[in-house]
C-alpha cells in the first residue's frame, strides 16, 4: 500500500500530515483491537490456561488490511507454538499476516518459538485485543504484552509500538539480571539489543512506552533500518540508500560529478500503479529535513518498470546539505497539491556511509581540478 498524505495546509511538516491509507487501516485495526465490532468470518480457539487464537480473514479485513489479522491472547502455554505452527502449515495463518498480542506471559521458550515462527513468515507484530464474537462477547479495551509475550513480539519483522492504554513490559528471566544465553541469542537474531530485556533486576518488569521502544529499536513501526552501498569511484561517485518498509522497498541514489549532483528516488509500487500516478501528478519534488529542495533545474518523474522514478539535478554547493540531512523524502503531488504520494527515509543510520560518499565526491573534484591544471 503506498504512502498517501493529505496536506492540512501549505508547508505542513511530515509529522502533521494525514496519512489517508494508513488512517483507514488504523481505523479498522482500532475497531478490531478494542472489540467494538462483531467478527465476521473469523475463527478462534480458547482455553482457560492456554493461548487462544482468533483468525480474522473476512472480506472487509482483507480489503482494508490486505492481510489476515491474527489475535493471540491469554497465557502462552508450552504447546502454543506447536498449535500456531500447525495453523501456519495449513495456511490458516498465511505469511505476512498481522499478529496482535495480548498476554501476561507464560512459557518463555514457547514465546521465543512463536517469535521465530513470526519472523520466518515475515509477519508483523502489534498489541491488541480480539474482536467481540458470540463466544467472546466481552473483551478488554486495553492490551498488555510482557514476559514470554515480549519475546514473541520481538519476532515480528515489522513491530508496531503500543498506542493508547496498551502496555509493553520487558522482563528478564526469573532469577537473572539479564536474559539467558538462549534468549539473548534469540533477541540478537531478531535485531533487538538483549539489554533492553535485561534492564530490570530481580525479575521486575520494565514498562516501556512507544517512544522508548522506537528509540532502542524494539519497535520499528513498519520500517527497517536503511542500508547504504557506495560504488567504486570512476568518473562519478555514487551511493545507493535502500529501505524496506511494510509498503515495499524504497531507494534513493546520490551521484556527483565534477559538474554537479543528481538525486534520484525509486518508489516501487507496481507497473500499472506507477504509470497511473505519474500521469495524474501535478508536480514532484524532494524534501530535506521536511523542507522542499530548491534548484534551478526541474524535477522529472517517470514510470520505469515497477517504480516511479523521481530525479533532480543539484549544484555541488548543495552537497553539504545532503550529507548533514536527517530526513530525505521524494513526493508526487496530486489534486492541486492536496494529496501526495511517496516516501521518506531517515539518514542517521547511514551517516558513516554518507561521509564516505562525501569524501569520494571531494576526491573526484580534486582529480578534475588537477586535470584542468
Amino acid at each position: 500500500m503506498p504512502v498517501v498524505q493529505v496536506q492540512r495546509h501549505a508547508g505542513a511538516r511530515r509529522h502533521r500530515t494525514l496519512y489517508v491509507a494508513s488512517t483507514l487501516l488504523a481505523s479498522l485495526i482500532a475497531v478490531q483491537a478494542h472489540g467494538e465490532s462483531p467478527s465476521r468470518g473469523g475463527s478462534q480457539s480458547s482455553g482457560s490456561e492456554q493461548l487462544a487464537v482468533q483468525v480474522n480473514d473476512d472480506r472487509m479485513t482483507i480489503s482494508v488490511a490486505k492481510v489476515p489479522q491474527i489475535y493471540l491472547y491469554g497465557t502462552i502455554d508450552a504447546g502454543a507454538a506447536q498449535r500456531v505452527q500447525a495453523m501456519i502449515q495449513s495456511r490458516r495463518i498465511p505469511p505476512n499476516s498481522d499478529i496482535y498480542l495480548n498476554s501476561p506471559g507464560g512459557d518463555v521458550a514457547a514465546g521465543i518459538a512463536l517469535g521465530r515462527l513470526f519472523r520466518a513468515g515475515n509477519m508483523t507484530t502489534h498489541l491488541g485485543s480480539p474482536r467481540k464474537t458470540a463466544r467472546q462477547p466481552i473483551v478488554p479495551k486495553s492490551s498488555q504484552c510482557v514476559n514470554a509475550c515480549a519475546y514473541a513480539y520481538a519476532g515480528g519483522l515489522f513491530r508496531w509500538a503500543p498506542t493508547g492504554s496498551d502496555r509493553f513490559g520487558a522482563q528478564p528471566l526469573p532469577g537473572t539480571a539479564t536474559p539467558s544465553t538462549d534468549a539473548a541469542a534469540y533477541l540478537k537474531d531478531m535485531g533487538v539489543d538483549p539489554q533492553v530485556f535485561g534492564a530490570a533486576t530481580s525479575g521486575e518488569v520494565t514498562w516501556l512506552n512507544a517512544d522508548q521502544m522506537l528509540a532502542n529499536g524494539l519497535s520499528n513501526n513498519g520500517r527497517l533500518l536503511p542500508t547504504a552501498v557506495n560504488s567504486p569511484v570512476s568518473n562519478v561517485a555514487s551511493i545507493s540508500l535502500t529501505q524496506v518498509t511494510r509498503e515495499g522497498e524504497h531507494r534513493i541514489t546520490l551521484q556527483c560529478r565534477p559538474d554537479g549532483l543528481t538525486i534520484t528516488a525509486y518508489y516501487a509500487i507496481g507497473a500499472d500503479r506507477a504509470r497511473q500516478m505519474v500521469a495524474r501528478a501535478t508536480h514532484s519534488y524532494f524534501e530535506i529535513n521536511d523542507q522542499p529542495v530548491t534548484s534551478g533545474d526541474r524535477v522529472s518523474a517517470s514510470a520505469v518498470d515497477q517504480s516511479v522514478v523521481v530525479s533532480q539535478p543539484l549544484a555541488l554547493t548543495q552537497l553539504n546539505q545532503l550529507l548533514s540531512a536527517h530526513l530525505m523524502a521524494a513526493w508526487l503531488a496530486d489534486r492541486g497539491g492536496a494529496v501526495r504520494y511517496g516516501f521518506w527515509m531517515s539518514l542517521d543510520p547511514v551517516r558513516k556511509d554518507l561521509r564516505t560518499y562525501g569524501n569520494n565526491c571531494e576526491y573526484l573534484a580534486k582529480q578534475a581540478g588537477a586535470k584542468k591544471g
